[in-house]
């Protein structure tokens, strides 16, 4: 049974074990333009094993006020978060789009408090070498679709909400769009701007930990270096997979993607082995 807790003025669903020290806590942070409910097909499989926490990003939630949250105090809250639930004991993290981007640099600064992460579709993306790396009609796309999401959410109001639910649809985005709103643009804004503490502090983000990465190979613009993935390959414990699927992965294949994430984490599978194998031995 699903139960809802607020921590630091975020929203968490927790789902899952509880048995104490026996229970690892596995927290989920979505991205844009999503919310907890962005893992709904991973809880069923995963919370047989962990405690699934799933939190809504500020500002994401329907009937949130238009506020854009500082990477600092966000990066706190997070720390807050994880504190609350698993004290003394660190998590793992399931991190997708934006998602990853703050738990990235969550892990950067805080590594005693995660013990493995899942990353999906998102490494080494605010990186220099991620941008000398893109085709100049590569760079315009992301360009365009970010400019268009920072003005919808200096627009705001209906709007912006049609704006941003039009650039969605034109991004193949599988949420529900009564869910999307332009509040959860700022990270656009900030990035664009440089305002509200702006991002240019991030740390460069090498895993100081075990982490599996998984992308989708079904995008016009990849969110990694070769350089990078083979970086994070080559360390014990890691693991690199590619899937035919986009950017939405976890919710085109849910059962290949909770199988290879069972798998990574040794923990029995569900699925067509042959499948994950399959997977587990292509080249990233």
């Amino acid at each position: 049974m699903t139960r809802t807790l607020r921590i630091a003025d975020i929203d968490v669903l927790l789902d899952g074990r509880e048995d104490g020290d026996h229970a690892e806590t596995l927290v989920m942070i979505h991205g844009w333009p999503d919310t907890a409910r962005l893992w709904d097909a991973q809880v069923p499989a995963l919370a047989p094993h962990l405690r699934c926490a799933r939190l809504t990003l500020p500002g994401f939630g329907a009937g949130q006020p238009a506020r854009a949250v500082p990477l600092a105090e966000l990066i706190d809250r997070l720390r807050q978060v994880v504190q609350a639930l698993s004290p003394g004991r660190p998590v793992m993290l399931m991190l997708h789009d934006w998602g990853c981007i703050f738990g990235y640099q969550f892990v950067m600064q805080h590594p005693a408090l995660v013990s493995r992460i899942i990353g999906v579709d998102i490494g080494d993306a605010t990186s220099r070498r991620f941008v000398h790396y893109l085709r100049a009609g590569q760079k315009a796309g992301v360009f365009g679709y970010q400019a268009w999401l920072a003005l919808a959410w200096v627009i705001g109001g209906g709007l912006g909400a049609r704006m941003t639910r039009w650039m969605a649809r034109k991004l193949r985005c599988p949420t529900d769009p009564q869910q999307i709103h332009a509040g959860m643009n700022y990270p656009y804004f900030i990035t664009w701007t440089g305002r509200h503490g702006s991002y240019r502090g991030m740390l460069p983000f090498e895993p100081p930990c075990p982490m599996l990465y998984v992308y989708g190979r079904r995008k016009r613009v990849p969110f990694h270096t070769p350089q990078w993935a083979e970086r994070v390959a080559a360390q014990p414990g890691n693991q690199v997979l590619k899937m035919d699927a986009g950017h939405w992965l976890m919710v085109e294949q849910p059962a290949l993607f909770n199988a290879a994430v069972l798998a990574w984490l040794g923990m029995p599978i569900a699925a067509d082995r042959a499948a994950v194998e399959a997977l587990v031995a292509s080249p990233t």
